[in-house]
């Protein structure tokens, strides 16, 4: 757990994949493994040019899903394999985590909850996991408002829609560079490596216990 909190705890915010859901990585250690590629060729794809790669510009929006298979298939090509875009992103449905669930229903009672997460294609709303929508009270995702973790607008987006400083915020994800920015708004960070741990870190943060 990073950062501080000088203002009282008025908002927790989560990430989806890799937080509430298992990590999308799961799914690109499979496909890795069952078309004979390197252990991380995926993620090293999607480091390169973070910002702008296709990746990055489906999350914006900026690509339909046609185009984005086109442009990510020529990435992997120049960094010497190839990723069926369409086959991988049909293994990335991503199992929920019940622990974070109750977690999340236990915050939503006694605290402003915020879902901010990069997503694609279609917005999480149409999702197979959009049942959990009514524990929080802002969602803010990449593909419906033009901008992606880690731009600091995405998490002050956020703020603003809620109300409060970012000072007065927790936010979990499990990708580190998505906490850096968090946390240079002022806001508590909690990198979620495993979920016990993080939910130990974000009780002693909220002062409750989030688990039945």
């Amino acid at each position: 757990m990073t950062g501080s909190t000088p203002a009282p705890v008025e908002a927790v915010l989560f990430d989806f994949g890799g937080v509430l859901i298992d990590s999308p990585f799961e799914a690109f250690d499979r496909y890795e493994r069952d078309h004979d590629l390197p252990r991380g060729f995926i993620r090293s794809v999607n480091a390169t040019n973070p910002h702008d790669n296709a990746w990055a510009r489906l999350e914006r929006n900026e690509l339909d899903f046609t185009a984005f298979c086109d442009v990510f298939g020529a990435e992997t090509e120049a960094a010497g394999g190839r990723v069926d875009a369409a086959h991988l992103f049909s293994s990335l449905s991503g199992e929920l985590r019940p622990a974070m669930v109750e977690a999340v229903e236990r915050c939503h009672r006694h605290f402003r909850t915020g879902l901010l997460t990069n997503n694609f294609v279609t917005p999480l709303r149409g999702s197979t996991h959009a049942d959990l929508l009514h524990l929080f009270d802002v969602v803010v995702e990449s593909a419906v408002v033009g901008v992606r973790k880690p731009d600091p607008a995405f998490y002050l987006l956020a703020c603003d829609q809620l109300a409060i400083d970012p000072t007065a915020a927790v936010f979990l994800d499990d990708l580190g560079v998505n906490l850096k920015p968090a946390r240079a708004l002022g806001m508590t960070t909690i990198k979620v490596a495993d979920v016990d741990t993080a939910l130990t870190e974000l009780e002693a943060v909220v002062g409750m216990s989030l688990r039945a």
